[in-house]
């Protein structure tokens, strides 16, 4: 019976975290996109703290601020070009929404008419207003959901010095609040060098796609480049689906197949060697995650908070694993999650600023010199007193 109650207590749990991820979804979605920022930009102002000018050290909180106003223009500029090409692409697909059944149509001509016209009909029942206008309010909530993330990342750089003094109050001793540092330290590491790769990653392939958008005179072309900078956050399936819908576009603006297989060859071929090539090679053994682990991920937050789950569902996979790697009766579900089965961080203890290690090793080697040091002189005064 106590494991029955144990059991159904667990479920009702479960029930009651679902509901409320789902029921707070906008405040968590933007929640966790600004811990991402603060820990992306976090060793950032640690580095610029550090630096002199002449005789003066910058400050911390000149740092913090410049970092918080550039973080603040660049997300919002970010938003700005993003809603501008959103508006874009809503008046292109409103200007193409007559030709649109007819091209999708045409793309199934080879399986026979009875395909071509039952495809026709499917494609012409579509309200293509009302998804227009769903995507046009969720557009207009990016703008609150960007200011949100500022107020958040402000008031996280407000409490960053406070972190390890509550850390240590939590954790009760500094061993304990040492550990749980180092976890944090490898989980803001791992997320941050995926980030960056994938930024770094995404950023060339839209590039190279508005190039070649732009080489067949196509309309969209920096709506396509940045539509598929972004979707390529979305692991395995993005890149994918910004193929698809290039393809899509190319056959509808320009209505040839020739050029249209030229474009989908095109763009298959370099999703392909920056997404299978490059990217990898960058990653290296960083993540350590399941292939099968990232698919299931992806469905469960993408379920949960939409579109911005499937953005944020690696780096949280990333801390669920390291965390329960470290937690013994977790530790199967850490193994499940990893690439090779092997959870464990091997770089967690040099997650830890290289700098500080230095000094207290440094420290530990001057006090051990200085108990020795006493102990020379002792030996031939006792022989004096003892003579």
């Amino acid at each position: 019976m106590e494991r029955v109650q144990t059991g159904a207590l667990i479920i009702i749990a479960l029930a009651v975290v679902l509901f409320l991820l789902v029921q707070a979804r906008f405040l968590l979605i933007s929640l966790a996109t600004a811990i991402v920022l603060f820990s992306l930009t976090s060793d950032a102002i640690n580095f610029i703290a550090r630096q002199r000018i002449g005789p003066f050290r910058i400050p911390n909180t000149l740092a913090t601020i410049t970092a918080l106003l550039l973080i603040s223009a660049g997300m919002l500029t970010l938003t700005s070009i993003i809603l501008s090409q959103i508006n874009t692409v809503l008046t292109t697909t409103l200007n193409y929404a007559a030709s649109l059944p007819r091209a999708v149509a045409a793309m199934f001509a080879w399986l026979g008419e009875d395909v071509e016209t039952s495809v026709f009909n499917t494609v012409s029942s579509i309200n293509v207003g009302s998804y227009l206008s769903t995507a046009a309010g969720g557009a207009g909530n990016l703008m609150s959901a960007t200011v949100l993330v500022i107020l958040f990342v402000g008031f996280l750089f407000a409490e960053r010095i406070w972190f390890s003094t509550k850390l240590v109050a939590l954790a009760g001793n500094e061993e304990q609040a040492e550990r749980v540092s180092r976890i944090i330290a490898t989980i803001i590491h791992r997320v941050n060098y995926y980030l960056l790769v994938k930024t770094g990653v995404s950023a060339i392939t839209g590039v190279m796609v508005w190039g070649v958008a732009t080489f067949f005179q196509l309309d969209l072309a920096v709506a396509l480049g940045i539509l598929t900078f972004v979707l390529n956050y979305i692991p395995n399936i993005g890149s994918i689906v910004a193929t698809i819908l290039v393809a899509l576009v190319a056959f509808v603006e320009i209505g040839e197949p020739g050029p249209t297989a030229a474009i989908f060859a095109t763009v298959t071929v370099i999703q392909f060697i920056n997404g299978s090539v490059i990217d990898p090679m960058l990653m290296g053994r960083a993540l350590r995650l399941s292939s099968f682990g990232i698919i299931i991920n992806l469905a469960f937050w993408g379920a949960v908070w939409g579109v911005p789950g499937m953005f944020l569902s690696v780096p949280i996979m990333v801390a669920m694993m390291i965390i329960f790697s470290q937690i013994p009766e977790l530790r199967s579900l850490a193994i499940l999650l990893s690439r090779e089965g092997l959870p464990e961080q091997e770089e967690a203890p040099h997650a830890v600023d290289p700098m500080s290690e230095s000094i207290e090793g440094a420290d530990s080697t001057d006090r051990n010199e200085n108990e020795a040091q006493p102990q020379q002189p002792d030996a031939p005064q006792k022989e004096d007193d003892a003579a």
